[in-house]
């Protein structure tokens, strides 16, 4: 047991308490797997972060450094949230990326890049695969919800390392009013993210041609409302999830539900006000942009 320098920070907001915490430890070297697990427990935040020299595989992919995610049930291979949070820690700490345009991060589901613009960080989506989910599946996770199958505009399956089923709904109301059965959930293995785009979603896909700039100044008003249940990684509701709104970028700019470019607002039940700033660039590519606010800078012992 040593002390290693530490941080905690806030991630999609630029007040303190209002986002999604994240802790972060920024010398994980020879922790083993259940020291991490237990300080990650222990933290009782969504997720906690340890960070490590890249592997030689890595640094020769260009990383800048390796992270390992944990939820207090387990370990995650790729979140966004965490992405942004520790990147901005790296950096606060004195870290020095390769390259002067990115930062790389290695993780589970292998190379990250982050870019900086308007003076936040944004992380390209991991690929995404998606089907329609299984007939069954979607019933009895609509049944934890409390939601008929009328009351679903669309769902799929997404997966860009994480899981999630994706359902979105006719209206903000219908999304606020969930009161899930998170043992059901669990039960089912199943993470649901679940969204609604806000009136001014059918202005802005007609005039998406004309918001091409990455996460340029927006309206007061956010364009899509989220929440993500994730029972099954020890989270009954997430406050505000990158991987979730990345795969939910990336399969409703794809459909037509959505613009290119737009704000997502997530963590509203739980009293927070989480911004996800959305772009697909000219080459097709997703960015999730985030502020990230520093709360906390000191050592732990482990």
């Amino acid at each position: 047991m040593r002390r290693r320098p530490f941080q905690q920070v806030d991630v999609f907001t630029a007040e303190p308490l209002r986002g999604n915490p994240l802790a972060v430890v920024l010398d994980g070297s020879d922790l083993s797997d259940a020291q991490m697990q237990a300080f990650a427990a222990w933290t009782q935040l969504s997720e906690t972060t340890f960070v490590l020299p890249p592997t030689p595989e890595g640094l020769a992919g260009g990383a800048d450094y390796r992270v390992r995610i944990f939820t207090p049930g387990g370990e995650l291979p790729f979140a966004g949230h965490p992405t942004l949070g520790t990147a901005h820690a790296w950096l606060q700490a004195g870290g020095k990326p390769q390259a002067a345009d990115r930062i790389v991060q290695e993780c589970g589901v292998g190379l990250v890049n982050l870019r900086q613009q308007d003076g936040r960080c944004a992380f390209a989506a991991p690929h995404l695969r998606r089907a329609d989910p299984a007939p069954e599946k979607l019933a009895a996770v609509l049944d934890a919800l409390g939601l008929g199958a009328d009351e679903v505009l669309a769902a799929q399956d997404l997966h860009n390392g994480p899981h999630w089923l994706g359902l979105l709904l006719p209206d903000v109301e219908t999304v606020h009013s969930l009161t899930p059965d998170h043992t059901a959930l669990k039960r089912l293995g199943t993470k649901v993210g679940v969204a609604a785009r806000r009136n001014n979603a059918e202005g802005l896909i007609r005039r998406a041609s004309r918001e091409a700039r990455a996460f340029a100044t927006h309206p007061d008003t956010t364009d899509l409302e989220v929440r993500g249940f994730a029972a099954p990684v020890g989270i009954t509701e997430d406050p505000v999830t990158g991987s979730l709104n990345a795969s939910l970028a990336q399969w409703l700019i794809a459909d037509g539900h959505m613009p290119a470019c737009y704000r997502a607002r997530q963590g509203t039940a739980l009293g927070r006000a989480g911004q996800v700033f959305v772009q697909r660039d000219d080459e097709g590519q997703v960015w999730i942009g985030g502020d990230v606010v520093g709360c906390i800078e000191g050592t732990v012992r482990l």
